[in-house]
């Protein structure tokens, strides 16, 4: 006599439920067209295509840390070319370079007497700006100016130097001395520039102001 699924024992009932559930769950999985395959396979595909982006994209990590480090270096290079531009700069800036010259000697306590400029010489790179100058002054004022010129912005070479002594007050002074002045000399001070425009190749002399 056939028993009724409502009359068997619980466990049963359970077992034969739990099988129905793993067989709709297979066929679900298994059975082609149904719509969880349908999932299965679109998930499948999205994984194949993120797995080659997913390097991709740690590549352009790379790239993009790489990028950060040529950053910083084209900002190091561009503060060094700032800071040659500032003691070799392209135009002679002769005004400027004087002006300078001015300042180191009036803080020095040194007078120049006078600037004569001399032909610009061309290298391959740059070009030699000379200056002959004549100053005056107590000496270790003179050794004083020498070392404001050191510390300029620009470079500056001192050459040819000539010192004699001077006696305040003498006849054979051109021009009132500063009190305390002990010596006078006459050498060349050379400054660089890098741009090639405008060089000028003629002697003219200059005034302490700065005009030449």
């Amino acid at each position: 006599m056939a028993t009724s699924f409502r009359e068997m024992s619980w466990p049963v009932q359970a077992l034969a439920f739990l099988f129905l559930a793993v067989v709709l769950v297979l066929g679900g999985l298994y059975v082609p067209g149904s719509p969880v395959q349908r999932e299965r396979v679109a998930v499948d595909n999205a994984n194949a295509q993120l797995k080659p982006l997913e390097a991709e994209v740690q590549t352009l990590r790379v790239y993009q840390q790489r990028r950060v480090e040529l950053q910083g270096e084209m900002d190091a290079l561009q503060k060094q070319l700032a800071t040659l531009q500032t003691i070799v700069p392209e135009n002679k800036e002769v005004d400027q370079f004087i002006v300078m010259l001015q300042g180191a000697a009036s803080g020095a306590g040194v007078m120049i007497r006078k600037i004569e400029t001399q032909p610009v010489v061309a290298h391959e790179y740059h070009y030699e700006m000379p200056f002959k100058i004549t100053a005056d002054g107590p000496y270790y004022s003179v050794l004083d100016f020498f070392a404001r010129l050191g510390r300029l912005s620009r470079i500056i070479n001192v050459a040819d130097l000539k010192l004699s002594g001077l006696k305040a007050g003498s006849s054979e002074s051109q021009f009132r001395v500063i009190p305390g002045s002990t010596v006078s000399g006459e050498f060349t001070i050379t400054t660089f520039f890098s741009k090639p425009d405008e060089v000028a190749t003629s002697t003219k002399a200059a005034a302490p102001g700065g005009r030449h």
